[in-house]
């Protein structure tokens, strides 16, 4: 034992040598290209000398970032994390000006932007190499690993004293948004995600599940952490007695839903005891959240859920990486737009202004800090994880679903999941690791495309107001929109959204819209809507976009068809081309509270699966319609089976929950909810770090 402790302290030694004999390199490399950086203090220095100034100087640099570069972080927690990101490089050039000055007899000089780009390449420089001598000493990754785990367990040994029980396994839920059923599938069988090829293959069994109507994060995301999604039907929603907006992905209407569905349920979540929730819109009772919206708005020490992100980027190394990655990530969506537009491909949709910075958040950012922070978890040996990564979703918006962009996000998502895995083999207790989506993306044009005017162009029209001659572009709510406004401590809510005023309010949710009249107390009636109206129903109804209206128990079809959703068999027939299940859907969001006064979802192509979103996006989720409500859930066959027919997030809850039974889970039902309890957990060492693969 004592000789493999040597071996090990021997080689990391080695490993720190050659590390910054590689800096000092990298360092003399820079001084000799760069005009306004050097290591000498005249022309009569020998090379011997300006060695040894570049050793001492790349040395003292590596120091700093180890030793102050977590003061710096956690002294600038409050800032915003996106502007924390961006300024690592200034902070990185600060630290190596610093390290200059202790360079012997002043031979260190840089100017200030100088400073900037050579602290930038000699920490990546250092974290490749870091990393490469990582994956050629297997041996040594595996022993770091299993010195951790082992010292937790005797840690866990001790705290439950002699005679203790084995500790029972841990969940991880790993929930890959917007992965339909069929995409799954397919990538799995053509190679582009061998991990999850891997799974099934050896023992996890797969299967599809019908979301409800709104078929969007907040609503399956809400029904699958906190068992009930009542009364949200649809990602944005007008409610007349605050006159408020209430949005899915907005921190305070997170708080506010999450709310509701512990006061309706008198439950605090999956995740109440010994759980983790990360990258998620709500916190499942987690006590453990990083990357959690609905505690996002809170400021001071209150919002525990952004330490994930000083977690995260106190390691100097993990910083540079990720900002490179990000700025790589940038280039790469603007280049695959440009190819695209050049190509003539169609549909498509704008992707300029700050969409290939929201992508580079979405796909780069938040999966490093959330996997990191899952890797965390498994080390701790939290009993239950669930986690959200949000890259599919966000670039099949804009790209499709089954574009040439979103096969190569697969795959990158593919190898956080083997990373993952790795990781979990040498936790301090077997995890049982769950894979699962919220909701699947239909593709198609967009409505304004297809038809040259707006949802909210044609509810106007119907009721006599003017249309403005130019149709507007209405946002995408994707979630990592909001994730990046929260990262920046900026407000969701677009202005229209804000305050609505006595017109008629329209909100768009994918390809489900909402219509509700505010001068109109209360649900308003089919022939309330008519007197006040009377084009506007049949404007909307004999309208080739759209597929059927729902006003007031009362379904509406093309050519004047009507169905009453209290007669039996009256809106399974006319809502048949959507799928099995969607009278039931419309049926319980038609008792919702919150319901709109017209609730609109456009047309469906069952021959193509293509739907009309009713924002800027050609792959979409919110309504009825093909491939966006079959999400799916992968187990490994140790659990129980969940049936063949799995319907709506709150059955998913159920499941979820029985397999945390199953594993001797810690789940039980609070008698005092408080959803603000949060802490922000803890995070891998620089010694296993997240690699992006990629770059």
């Amino acid at each position: 034992m004592l000789r493999g402790r040597w071996r090990a302290t021997g080689s990391a030694l080695l490993r720190l040598t050659v590390v910054w004999a590689v800096s000092t390199l990298t360092m003399l490399v820079l001084a000799g290209g760069l005009p306004d950086f050097r290591l000498q203090s005249g022309d009569d220095d020998s090379i011997t000398q300006i060695g040894l100034a570049a050793a001492w100087g790349a040395g003292a640099f590596g120091l700093l970032g180890a030793l102050v570069w977590p003061l710096l972080v956690r002294a600038l927690l409050l800032v915003p994390a996106l502007v924390l990101g961006l300024l690592v490089f200034f902070l990185n050039g600060s630290l190596l000006l610093l390290a200059l000055r202790l360079v012997p007899d002043g031979r260190g000089e840089a100017a200030p932007e100088t400073a900037v780009v050579v602290a930038a390449v000699m920490s990546a420089v250092a974290s490749a190499t870091s990393t490469a001598l990582a994956v050629r000493d297997d041996e040594a990754y595996r022993r770091r690993l299993y010195r951790l785990a082992d010292r937790r367990r005797r840690g866990q040994r001790r705290a439950a004293g002699p005679g203790a029980a084995r500790t029972a396994p841990g969940m991880l839920f790993l929930q890959l948004d917007g992965v339909g059923y069929e995409v799954l599938r397919a990538a799995a069988a053509d190679g582009l995600m061998p991990t999850v090829a891997g799974w099934l293959d050896h023992g996890h069994r797969l299967t599809s599940w019908r979301t409800d109507w709104s078929s969007q994060t907040g609503a399956s995301q809400l029904g699958i952490l906190h068992g009930s999604n009542f009364d949200v039907p649809a990602f944005r929603w007008y409610e007349k007695e605050t006159g408020e907006v209430m949005v899915c992905n907005r921190p305070t209407s997170a708080a506010e839903l999450q709310l509701r569905a512990i006061e309706r349920t008198r439950d605090g979540g999956l995740l109440t005891l010994d759980g983790a929730s990360r990258g998620n819109l709500f916190s499942g009772g987690a006590d453990q959240l990083a990357l959690v919206l609905s505690v996002s708005a809170r400021r001071g020490r209150a919002n525990r859920s952004r330490a994930g992100y000083f977690a995260y980027f106190r390691d100097p190394a993990n910083a540079v990486r990720t900002a490179l990655s990000f700025v790589a990530e940038v280039c790469r969506e603007i280049g695959q737009s440009v190819r695209a537009r050049l190509r003539g491909d169609l549909p498509r949709v704008a992707r300029a202004g700050l969409y290939p910075l929201i992508r580079a958040f979405a796909t780069v950012v938040e999966r490093d800090v959330v996997v990191a922070a899952v890797i965390g978890d498994m080390l701790a040996g939290r009993a239950a994880v669930y986690a959200d990564l949000v890259a599919y979703d966000e670039v099949a918006h804009h790209s499709g679903p089954a574009g040439r962009d979103t096969r190569q996000v697969l795959a990158r998502l593919d190898r956080s999941l083997a990373l993952l895995s790795r990781v979990a083999e040498h936790a301090p207790r077997e995890y049982r690791i769950v894979l699962l989506s919220d909701h699947g993306q239909s593709p198609g044009e967009t409505f304004l495309g297809k038809y040259g005017l707006t949802l909210k162009d044609l509810v106007r029209a119907g009721c006599g107001l003017p249309v403005s001659r130019r149709a507007g572009r209405t946002h995408s709510g994707a979630e990592a929109r909001a994730a990046v406004l929260a990262a920046l401590h900026r407000p969701v809510e677009e202005e229209e959204e804000a305050r609505p005023g006595p017109d008629p309010v329209v909100l768009p949710s994918g390809n489900l819209g909402l219509i509700s009249f505010p001068a109109m107390a209360g649900r308003a009636t089919r022939e309330r809507i008519e007197r006040a109206h009377p084009a506007l129903l049949t404007t909307l109804a004999s309208h080739p976009g759209i597929g059927f209206l729902l006003v007031d128990g009362e379904v509406l079809g093309p050519g004047g068809a009507v169905a009453r959703l209290a007669v039996p068999g009256e809106a399974e027939e006319l809502l048949a081309p959507f799928g099995p299940g969607a009278a039931e859907a419309v049926r319980r969001s038609d008792a919702f509270p919150h319901v709109a006064d017209i609730m609109v979802n456009s047309a469906y192509d069952p021959a193509t699966g293509e739907v009309h979103a009713f924002e800027e996006q050609i792959g979409s989720h919110g309504g009825l319609g093909g491939e966006q409500g079959r999400p799916f859930l992968m187990w490994p066959a140790v659990l129980s089976d969940p049936g063949p027919d799995l319907v709506g997030a709150e059955a998913v809850h159920d499941v979820l929950r029985g397999w945390l039974r199953e594993a001797d889970g810690p789940q039980v039902p609070l008698q005092d909810p408080r959803p603000e309890a949060a802490t922000g957990g803890s995070f891998p060492s620089a010694e296993a770090p997240v690699q992006d693969e990629n770059h």
